[in-house]
């Protein structure tokens, strides 16, 4: 993996923040928009997807950044779950529930790989370097 300097330039963050901002648009929408608690929980959730990856990148440790994975992955869970109650409550479409269901797919695909990159990686990032 090349050096990256920036949560930024992280191709998996830049998809979170995409599921984060699709996640805002439909909630945005009635009828979705009446139903406050439904459309806090799923906003809270998409956007610590992308809140959890910056700060285990930020914690600068391999150890650190895969155990925030783990924590935006579980958030990624719970997006899904919550879009299918949301589609199922009626306030998405069938085309809207599998177009975000499939960026969740692939996002989730992206989580685990950096996670199994990170654990075989012999870096443990810039925390661990020794001191000169």
């Amino acid at each position: 993996m090349a050096t990256i300097s920036s949560v930024e330039e992280l191709k998996v963050w830049q998809k979170a923040r995409e599921l984060a901002r699709t996640v805002y648009k439909l909630s945005s929408l009635a009828p979705f928009i009446a139903d406050r608690e439904l459309r806090a929980q799923i906003n809270a959730a998409s956007g610590s997807v992308m809140d959890n990856i910056a700060e285990g990148f930020g914690r600068r440790g391999n150890r650190e950044f895969v155990s925030f994975l783990s924590i935006a992955s579980g958030s990624l869970a719970e997006v899904r779950s919550q879009i299918l109650r949301a589609h199922d409550r009626s306030y998405i479409s069938a085309v809207s529930l599998e177009e975000t269901l499939e960026r969740i797919n692939e996002i989730s695909k992206m989580i685990s790989g950096l996670i199994n990159y990170l654990k075989k990686s012999e870096k443990q990032g810039q925390k661990f370097k020794p001191k000169l």
